[in-house]
């Protein structure tokens, strides 16, 4: 391999890789006693959040490993997992099936709103379970680099739910950009598809009674109390900035994915929000734009990173990639076939559906059901117009040339098409995935970190926390990553860390 690979490989080698006994952690006695299990040994699994992507990760896990026990504040979401794993003892709430099932989970699959995400992941793991935790990881700068240093000080193995770092295309497209391809790469462009949350609310939803099936002082958890509507659950409140992270935590966390990955991005200097089309003050807007300046990192130089979220071909400022007017921007998913490489580790989630969707009025707030399967309202998934970046992507502009991904990751190519028709992929220097959720079940039986462990995803989400909250404050915003805080804003600071329920408080 060339000595531009060699060099930024192992610069990024010492996130990915840590000291790993020859014979696997299982082998170690004072390992095995933290709950390393040898390869043969079948984990215990407690599933916390059974319906929607906590059923499709619980269902992952049951492939090869025991589900010992569910837990779930909403009977209906998780009803045909709940059946299916009926020999489980089931629980609502996951502090009661911690202390009473302890002593039987060696690991806990997590799939729950995001504002619970830090709360549940750190009670796991201060009682030595391995954790799978659905993206985007936490809602929170804050919590997120406390479950950075909570995989450190209580030696488990983690996973965060960003499927598309385990895709073949994914991990080529950073040894593409590694090869020195397409040059320096200074600029890049994240794009998103309209979610199907709220946006743009002026007021908060109609209060309603509780249903049955749900424990709503549950589902709140360490958030303040506050009257039921069936406009946060299932899967509404994904809009709402007291619960979720909008399209950022929906889709950015994978779009975003390769970006990271191959940039080896760090912390940004600075965050701001460019532009919003219908703002709110209790809900993510309609649509906007965010830009992140990051610094150099080793020989990288600076780069400044723009997220567009829900963008469409009719927007007046979408994006128009430079010099491509007649190109389709975004690569199909899986295209490594036609170069004789197999479609990875990656697999999708849920199974949204391809092709035209309706528009929202203008002005109008956008209200869906959510969840997989539901169409999402306003947008265009690829975008009719040759040149625009719309749909799930990202765009990476080389002093050299351009490269794009797709979705989670699942497809690469150069741009224009005719580059890519002729290119010779780089040599491989990253290691191939044998699935997410097997690489996690593999680091909890001993084997190397999986690719995805909060120590890498740990910072990621730290930098797709700091764009949610630039939503909702103006300005450009100055930030310090060792102070975690912002120098010239005490709106932002305010942000960075949740307001816990009295009782709730999280350390380590």
């Amino acid at each position: 391999m060339s000595d531009s690979i060699s060099r930024r490989y192992f610069f990024y080698g010492a996130l990915l890789t840590s000291a790993v006994p020859a014979a696997g952690f299982s082998s170690v006695p004072s390992l095995r006693a933290l709950g390393y299990k040898p390869f043969y040994s079948k984990l215990n699994v407690a599933a916390i959040g059974c319906g929607g992507q906590g059923g499709v990760i619980l269902n992952q896990a049951a492939q090869t490993e025991n589900i010992v026990a569910m837990c779930d504040v909403d009977l209906d979401r998780g009803a045909a997992n709940l059946k299916k794993f009926e020999k489980a003892p089931l629980y609502r709430d996951f502090r009661v099936m911690l202390d009473k099932e302890g002593k039987n989970i060696d690991a806990c699959t997590i799939a729950i709103p995001d504002f619970m995400h830090a709360t549940v992941a750190l009670a796991c793991m201060q009682r030595g379970k391995h954790v799978y935790l659905e993206k985007p990881l936490t809602r929170t700068v804050w919590e997120a680099r406390l479950l950075a240093d909570a995989a450190v000080k209580y030696k488990v193995a983690t996973q965060m739910g960003n499927q598309g770092y385990s895709h073949e295309s994914h991990r080529t497209a950073a040894e593409i950009v590694w090869s020195g391809e397409i040059g320096d790469v200074t600029e890049v462009h994240v794009c998103v598809t309209p979610g199907t949350h709220p946006t743009g609310l002026k007021a908060p939803p109609p209060e309603a009674s509780v249903p049955a099936n749900l424990d709503w002082q549950a589902w709140l958890g360490n958030a303040p109390m506050r009257a039921f509507s069936p406009d946060y659950v299932p899967y509404n409140w994904r809009g709402f900035y007291d619960f979720g992270t909008g399209q950022i935590g929906n889709w950015a966390t994978h779009t975003a994915g390769p970006v990271h990955h191959a940039l080896m991005l760090g912390a940004p200097t600075s965050i701001e929000s460019v532009s919003q089309t219908n703002p709110s003050k209790i809900t993510f807007p309609d649509r906007a734009v965010i830009r992140l300046d990051f610094p150099s990192r080793g020989d990288m130089p600076p780069v400044k990173v723009f997220y567009h979220d829900s963008a469409r071909s009719t927007d007046p400022d979408v994006y128009r990639v430079p010099g491509m007017e007649n190109e389709t921007i975004l690569p199909p998913p899986n295209n490594l076939t036609s170069k004789g490489r197999p479609m990875g580790g990656g697999r999708r989630e849920g199974g949204l559906p391809s092709g035209p969707r309706p528009a929202p009025q203008p002005g109008a707030p956008r209200m869906g059901a959510g969840g997989p399967g539901v169409r999402v309202f306003g947008g265009d998934r690829g975008g009719p117009a040759k040149g625009l970046l719309t749909g799930n992507g990202a765009v990476f502009i080389g002093t050299k040339g351009i490269m794009a991904t797709v979705e989670r990751g699942e497809g690469v190519w150069l741009l224009p098409a005719a580059r890519w028709a002729e290119y010779v992929l780089p040599p491989q220097v990253l290691t191939r995935s044998p699935g997410h959720m097997a690489d996690w079940i593999r680091a909890a039986k001993g084997g190397d970190p999986a690719c995805s462990h909060f120590g890498i995803s740990g910072p990621y989400a730290e930098w797709l926390a700091l764009a949610a909250l630039a939503f909702q404050v103006p300005g450009k915003l100055e930030w310090d990553s060792k102070l975690l805080r912002f120098t010239n804003s005490v709106a932002a600071n305010k942000l960075v860390k949740p307001n816990f329920r009295p009782g709730w408080e999280l350390k380590l």
